[in-house]
Order: structure tokens, then C-alpha cells, then sequence
């Protein structure tokens, strides 16, 4: 029991020693074994194909615009707010695969140019719960327009990679689009 008391008495003491030290702001950082984090598996190249289904008419629209343009000759300086259906085919009621959750901004004054930042949040199967991460530039009159995949969570945990991005549908009257995600992304 003495010795119980001793140890216990051995800790606390440098428990207070370690705590009493001023903390510069240095030490808010260290290098750790890439293995604690599973990074010394090989990474793995997943390739899947979703189906964005971009809705602004209706009872239930899933991009709300919350920022108007500066001008109502471009889309220049709008930001809209989504979240939108990812699906397992083009018609919006085939299976749905997960969400598209973050905003899309006019950022080109010359062009139909849009700033895209949006998390794919998959609700199904073997990726359920887990997150890509894209950020990037979408020309949208273009045929294919390629972003890069910014990171992830779950399955896709440090993932980085791109999507390829080309729209299968749009209605001119009310903007509503369906666009085709083609995936490519490199995780452990």
C-alpha cells in the first residue's frame, strides 16, 4: 500500500511540474507515426459515378440562392446554397447514393464561371458516412469541366484526386440540371 501511495505521490508531483511549465506557443505540434493514422497501407485508386441533381423550382428546391449577383446580366457575385441528390443513375428517382452539401458562387464576370465547394456525403453501402471534399473551378457551359478532390473523411480519410464533371440534363426555363460526376480519387 506504501508503494501505491509513493507512485501516486510520484505523479501527481510531475503531473504539476509538467502543468506549472509556461507554454510558449511552441510545442503546438509534433511528429507522430504515419501508422497510428493507417497511412503506411497502400493507397488505393477508387473510381464511381454519381449523378448531381442540381433543383431550383418546385415546392422543394435543393440549391437556394442566397446571394444575389451584383449585375442581372451575369451570375457574377451569387452564391447559392445546396444540397443536392446524388444518385445511382440520371433519373432524379433512381437510388439515392448520398448528398452533394456546400455552395456554388459566381466567380467569372465573363462567363458562366462558378467557385464550387461542396461535400459528397455517401448514405449507402460500403462508403455510408463517409465524405469527398471538392473545391474548385466550374466553367458550366463547358463539355467537361474537372475539379480537384480536397480531402475526405471515413473510407476516403486524407483523400485527394479530381471529378470530372458533365451535364446530362438542363431545363433553360428554370435552371434545374442534372450533371453527370465521374470520380477519381486516391485514399488508404
Amino acid at each position: 500500500m506504501a508503494k501505491l501511495i509513493f507512485f501516486l505521490a510520484v505523479q501527481i508531483l510531475l503531473l504539476a511540474v509538467v502543468s506549472s511549465t509556461g507554454d510558449d506557443g511552441e510545442n503546438f505540434a509534433r511528429t507522430i507515426d504515419r501508422k497510428l493514422l493507417g497511412l503506411h497501407k497502400k493507397e488505393k485508386l477508387t473510381h464511381f459515378k454519381v449523378y448531381w441533381h442540381d433543383i431550383l423550382s418546385g415546392p422543394n428546391p435543393t440549391s437556394i440562392m442566397i446571394q444575389p449577383p451584383v449585375k442581372n446580366t451575369s451570375y457574377f457575385g451569387a452564391i447559392s446554397m445546396i444540397d443536392n441528390a446524388l444518385t445511382a443513375r440520371v433519373p432524379m428517382n433512381s437510388t439515392v447514393l448520398g448528398q452533394a452539401q456546400g455552395f456554388y458562387a459566381g466567380a467569372a464576370q465573363k462567363e458562366l464561371g462558378f467557385l464550387m465547394a461542396m461535400n459528397f456525403a455517401f448514405k449507402t453501402g460500403k462508403y455510408n458516412g463517409s465524405t469527398i471534399t471538392i473545391l474548385g473551378r466550374n466553367t458550366a457551359l463547358s463539355e467537361v469541366r474537372e475539379m480537384p478532390i480536397v480531402g475526405g473523411s471515413g473510407l476516403f480519410r486524407f483523400a485527394r484526386g479530381y471529378v470530372e464533371a458533365r451535364t446530362k440534363w438542363i431545363n433553360l426555363k428554370n435552371g434545374d440540371a442534372t450533371v453527370e460526376y465521374s470520380c477519381y480519387v486516391l485514399h488508404y
